[in-house]
């Protein structure tokens, strides 16, 4: 098993350094759209039902719909219009208002709310990709990549302390394996790591450092740590009322798109409102 996740995870950092690293931008677009769209059909059939048919034609829209923005940016003007603010906001009030307070009920055996959960996925996948996508073209690869491990940090860190020092659960009916010690590391590692990297131009932290000062860089490094701790709880939630391990068998060892990315998925738009909302 380990090495499967090894040999999987390797095949997917190697697909991705070869997209970054290409002279067009299309390959890195085109990748995390089709991430985002897979992740749609994983999450819509946790809150539809696998049998539904809407799970695969959301997808096919959502991949469509970002192969179109991908191209109007390419060919014309790189800016956000108003429509795609309007999700990258709502996809943030869809955490905060919709999302977040289903964990604190954490009802396992309570059925999706199914309509607004799914509306939810949609929104908040396509507004994942469009800040994605919009900061790779206007930022670049070493931008992106820096945010990126803000959420890799939070999972490793976590992982690791939860395993050497974990004594309290942090949620034991949704995901009995999260204690409150590996978040508090995950939380450090966030910080940590934003920290440091403020120090190196052209990263996430450098710029968020610029508009918000050292003690909103720091606080901003929490709250997102929180958001990704939030992110993979939701997830597991999801999972126990559809009563499966895995979002889809998919990735090897991995489960599924939506498995490894849910975090990211939660971060991202709440990222990107902290960074860009105050110059529109």
């Amino acid at each position: 098993m380990l090495k499967q996740r090894l040999i999987t995870a390797l095949v997917l950092l190697g697909i991705l350094a070869l997209a970054v690293s290409a002279t067009s931008p299309w390959p890195f677009l085109l990748f995390i759209a089709l991430a985002c769209a897979c992740a749609s059909f994983e999450w819509l059939r946790l809150t539809l039902g696998a049998r539904s048919l809407w799970s695969g034609i959301c997808a096919l829209v959502l991949f469509g719909l970002t192969v179109w923005q991908t191209s109007v940016w390419l060919g014309g003007e790189l800016k956000l219009s108003w429509g795609l603010k309007s999700v990258l906001v709502a996809a943030v009030l869809a955490w905060v208002l919709l999302l977040l307070p289903s964990l604190l009920r954490a009802q396992v055996t309570k059925p999706v709310e199914r309509l607004r959960n799914s509306l939810a996925a949609v929104v908040i996948l396509y507004a994942t990709w469009a800040a994605l996508a919009y900061w790779y073209l206007q930022r670049r690869a070493v931008f992106v990549v820096s945010l990126l491990i803000v959420i890799w940090v939070a999972d490793i860190a976590a992982y690791f302390a939860g395993r050497a020092f974990g004594q309290h659960k942090l949620a034991p009916s949704i995901s009995p394996g999260k204690t409150l010690e590996g978040a508090l590391a995950g939380v450090v590692g966030v910080v940590v790591w934003l920290v440091v990297s403020a120090h190196w131009p052209q990263t996430f932290a450098a710029e968020l450092l610029a508009q918000w000062s050292w003690a909103g860089l720091i606080l901003a490094a929490v709250v997102l740590a929180l958001f990704s701790i939030a992110g993979d709880l939701y997830e597991s939630l999801l999972k126990r009322r559809a009563g499966v391990k895995d979002s889809s068998q998919l990735l090897p060892g991995h489960g599924g798109v939506y498995d490894r990315i849910d975090a990211v998925v939660a971060v991202v738009p709440l990222a990107f409102l902290l960074l860009e909302a105050r110059t529109w």
